[in-house]
């Protein structure tokens, strides 16, 4: 147990309580033998763990806990009074034969206005002068894309966006801000994402979205969910600021 690996999948206890489940490269699809995959960030992993994710929920497993979804791994937490990670390894491996036949959702598109540059976003000239490109080229880069939320996480809401454009992709900052406003849009590596509510972060900000991106008050407390697709929209400080007034109203 922990090393094995069969069809691009591998099993590492991670807790007395908990067992860690990553995707790599379907061996019968690639016909190479999967080397170690915590690395291996792509869409058809991510893709993987959302439909063994979708598989627990519609036939739940007796003693498990939670379900945590990441790019290419999902931790199962268990009640170890009940399950053994033996056995709950034989489970998931069950789940991981037969996924392949399980349908995701129809990904939903949802557009996120943005006002770039300024108060809202202190970093858009600085990625600009480290891409030699102009604040208006910024902008349009990071809305030109149609973004895939691999998985929320960091904070309650907190969507991590990819793929950045290969022309926008930049290293965060070396010290951490110890404040970032909520609605604040960053870049990281080759990352997006908005941070939902006022915390500590180290991301470049481009910009600010009025939208409330998480509201424990709301049935669906996130805006985003892991699957939906994100596409930013640049607006300006009037579109904003009425944008906000209704927000709060």
């Amino acid at each position: 147990m922990g090393d094995s690996s069969s069809r691009g999948v591998q099993f590492q206890i991670a807790s007395d309580q908990s067992l860690l489940v990553y995707f790599g490269p379907d061996e019968k699809k690639s016909g190479a033998k999967a080397p170690r995959l915590q690395n291996q960030i792509t869409i058809e992993s991510n893709e993987r763990v959302r439909r063994l994710l979708r598989m627990a929920d519609f036939e739940p497993i007796a003693g498990v806990r939670n379900l945590h979804p990441a790019y290419c791994s999902l931790l199962i937490k268990f009640d170890a009074m009940l399950l053994r990670h033996e056995e709950l390894e034989e489970i998931v491996r069950g789940y991981v034969d037969r996924m392949e036949r399980t349908a995701l959702p129809e990904p939903r598109l949802v557009e996120i206005p943005v006002c770039y540059g300024g108060e809202f976003g202190p970093d858009l000239e600085q990625v600009a002068e480290l891409h030699r490109i102009t604040t208006a080229e910024a902008i349009e880069l990071h809305a030109s894309t149609h973004y895939l939320v691999y998985f929320l996480g960091f904070a309650p809401g907190f969507a991590y966006l990819g793929e950045l454009p290969e022309a926008l992709v930049t290293p965060r900052l070396a010290m951490p801000r110890r404040s970032v406003p909520a609605g604040s849009v960053g870049i990281a590596g080759s990352q997006t994402g908005v941070y939902p509510i006022s915390s500590p972060g180290g991301w470049r900000l481009l910009g600010r979205t009025p939208l409330g991106m998480f509201r424990p008050e709301r049935a669906e407390m996130s805006v985003l969910s892991i699957g939906d697709r994100v596409r930013f929209v640049p607006i300006s400080r009037e579109q904003f600021r009425k944008a906000k007034l209704e927000e709060n109203a």
